[in-house]
């Protein structure tokens, strides 16, 4: 079954409270490189997060934005494992991040998205499936795209959350995709238009995929902690209200499917 639903403005209040929720750090790094391998034998590495009590947890991959394996998406690898999950972030780009947006197109224009999806996420999930039972992938900008793409070829994904990132719809095989699916979109995203998510959902009904998405009046990288003040891409905005939104939908669906 699909669902959909698109969040209404919150009260003063509400804003609030999360705004003193979300001054918490969650980016205390408490995670190590790992080295896995690829299904094709390449070994690479990752920035893996482990919770207090690993044995028998369930396992995330967390896919890098356009930026790299940064500090911010440790943190959030940090933040699944805070909350019990073991956490992977595979390094697509080899050991580069950036804070410039130019360089940050280069390196994501470099990138054979195929290859990332087939071969390094898929060799992320892999290397988890050997000390968990579940594991879901998740990913931001570039990196929900390349959610899509890998759960169109890692049948061992159990579920997927993607964060506003969609790739063009002809490489989206959907009648690949087994794994329970949910999306974060913003409405006022100028990257990825709201109207290409209306095709994807059309493709997703067509092929029988159940999917769960929400929309949320936001720009985006809603949930980037970094896209604030004038430093930041002027598309982007970070939202603490909608972001801690989607991470307690994201947290109830990983509970849901992965638990």
């Amino acid at each position: 079954m699909a669902t959909e639903t698109l969040s209404e403005a919150p009260s003063l209040a509400t804003l609030s409270r999360l705004y003193r929720f979300t001054c918490t750090s969650w980016n205390l790094l408490m995670g190590m490189t790992a080295t896995f391998k690829r299904p094709d034998e390449q070994v690479i590495q990752g920035y893996l997060a482990e919770p207090a009590h690993p044995a028998g947890a369930a396992a995330v991959v967390v896919i890098q934005e356009w930026w790299g394996v940064n500090e911010q998406i440790r943190g959030v690898a940090d933040r699944l494992a805070s909350a019990g999950y073991v956490a992977l972030v595979p390094d697509l780009y080899r050991g580069k991040s950036t804070v410039e947006a130019e360089e940050a197109h280069h390196l994501m224009a470099d990138l054979n998205f195929g290859d990332a999806a087939s071969q390094d996420v898929r060799g992320a999930v892999q290397f988890l499936k050997t000390r968990s039972d579940k594991v879901g992938v998740t990913g931001f900008c570039m990196g929900g795209a390349l959610t899509l793409l890998a759960l169109c070829t890692s049948p061992e994904i159990d579920a997927g959350v993607v964060w506003y990132g969609c790739p063009p719809l002809e490489y989206v095989d959907a009648t690949k995709i087994q794994a329970q699916l949910q999306g974060h979109w913003a409405t006022q995203d100028e990257f990825f238009p709201i109207e290409s998510i209306d095709r994807l959902q059309d493709k997703l009904r067509e092929a029988g995929v159940t999917f769960d998405f929400h929309r949320y009046l936001a720009r985006h990288a809603f949930a980037n902690e970094t896209a604030v003040g004038p430093g930041r891409i002027p598309q982007t905005q970070y939202d603490p209200v909608w972001s801690q939104q989607a991470w307690d939908r994201t947290f109830s669906f990983f509970g849901r499917w992965l638990r």
